[in-house]
């Protein structure tokens, strides 16, 4: 949910979708950084929050610097951490994030190799109480305590693209693999896809150390505005939070939607934090348009796009209204109470009651186990750490490089989501995608959608 996806939440020191962090003396691993990768990090971090900021100057692929790692108490304990925000309206998103990797470590025993290694698990919150969603400071914080703390071997994160655009590089530069269960922001891996420095820009050893288990926004966006124009929409105003996740899908949207002749009647950015969108969406009204697309995430003030949507009299019969995955949760309708009711979502895999096989008994386990329903995440979470389990099954030592290769080297893997294998990028190949929608105040599937 992104994304994520690029969501903009914050993380302080422990859970669901973000995460906090500390560091080690005698100089933190972010103080050892080389200036390019400073400079790096602070932009991306300004990045995530201004629509207008440009992207990093990318560093050369030589670019290394030295870091302080603690040595392990118990070199056959391992750890592995999950970066997700934690505090704000994601929490019920994260939280059963959190929970599908737990059911991994779990069904394992917390053990590895036959019993030889010890697989512990920790939560790192990248949300903070102020903001209520992601902050640039605590990602960083999160990514310096992780390479910090020698048992740990693998990151499990993040649910925003922007976010992992801040931790990629200082993982990176530690050979700590990160697997995310929710970013699909395209120039995160994939070339030509984002700036022309992506994707190489957060990769500065020049290996990978990143990949992810959900397709990427390039499909989504693609997939999104083909749908739209499946349910008979002609006409489309797009709306972004201007964030990495959110504009990127509406450029993809955008271009889409002109490609298959959608008339798209405008385009800009929101402001996230304004008290109501009532002469914006007057504005639009006016252009008379069948959907509103908005490239974004909930906790960016989504609910109240739509409240002010309806109140201007763009009743659900008239005007759809349309987001990606990083709407796709009980936030959403909770932010927008009665009015989200016929609200439409992407999302970029196959909701949990949906799933086959394996997934479906894992999705019957997970609601016996927690007395609850998964939100979209949770399965992808679950699979996202028993690649890491697998990955150090192999490895069988506390070897960052060797388990970080093994994830990469990811093929045929038999999971709850089908047979899949990673690309050279580090994405998946599993391309297939669901529509959603808000009927009687629940999320219900609508259909399996594909980019042709």
């Amino acid at each position: 949910m992104e994304k994520l996806k690029e969501q903009r939440n914050q993380l302080p020191n422990s859970g669901k979708s973000s995460d906090g962090r500390a560091i080690a003396a005698p100089k933190t691993p972010l103080g050892l950084l080389s200036p390019t990768l400073k400079k790096l990090i602070w932009a991306a971090g300004v990045a995530s929050l201004c629509a207008s900021c440009q992207s990093p100057q990318a560093p050369s692929a030589s670019t290394t610097s030295s870091t302080s790692v603690a040595s392990p108490a118990d070199p056959n304990t391992l750890k592995i951490v999950s970066m997700l925000p934690m505090t704000g309206s994601s929490q019920g998103q994260t939280q059963t994030m959190v929970n599908g990797i737990k059911q991994v470590v779990d069904e394992a025993n917390s053990t590895a190799c036959d019993g030889k290694l010890k697989i512990q698990f920790e939560q790192f919150d990248d949300a903070t109480a102020a903001t209520g969603k992601w902050d640039p400071a605590q990602v960083t914080a999160n990514a310096n305590k992780a390479v910090a703390d020698g048992s740990v071997v693998a990151v499990i994160g993040h649910f925003n693209s922007g976010a992992a655009k801040l931790s990629i590089p200082i993982l990176n530069q530690a050979n700590l693999v990160m697997v995310s269960p929710a970013n699909t922001y395209p120039g995160l891996t994939k070339p030509g896809k984002g700036t022309p420095q992506e994707p190489n820009v957060y990769y500065p050893t020049g290996k990978r150390n990143y990949v992810r288990v959900v397709p990427a926004d390039d499909l989504q966006g693609s997939v999104g505005a083909k749908w739209a124009k499946s349910l008979g929409v002609q006409k489309v105003y797009i709306l972004d939070d201007q964030e990495l996740y959110g504009k990127g899908l509406g450029d993809i949207f955008e271009k889409t939607s002109k490609e298959i002749g959608l008339e798209v009647l405008g385009r800009e950015g929101i402001d996230r934090q304004a008290a109501d969108y009532k002469a914006l969406m007057t504005k639009i009204k006016a252009l008379g348009p069948d959907l509103i697309y908005f490239g974004g995430i909930t906790q960016n003030n989504a609910g109240q796009l739509i409240k002010d949507m309806r109140n201007v009299g763009m009743t659900a019969d008239t005007v759809k209204f349309m987001g990606p995955d990083g709407t796709y949760e009980k936030a959403l309708i909770d932010a927008a109470g009665k009015d989200a009711e016929g609200v439409y979502a992407t999302f970029g895999g196959v909701p949990a009651k949906e799933l086959t096989g394996a997934g479906k008994t894992w999705y019957e386990s997970y609601k016996q186990k927690y007395n609850s329903e998964p939100e979209a995440y949770a399965a992808y979470s679950y699979e996202s750490a028993k690649v890491v389990l697998d990955a150090i099954n192999k490895v069988c030592k506390n070897d960052r490089a060797a388990i970080r290769d093994a994830v990469m080297a990811t093929k045929d893997f038999n999971g709850l989501l089908g047979t899949w294998s990673f690309d050279a990028n580090g994405d998946t190949s599993i391309t297939t995608m669901s529509g959603n929608v808000v009927k009687d105040g629940k999320w219900e599937f609508v259909s399996v959608l594909k980019d042709e």
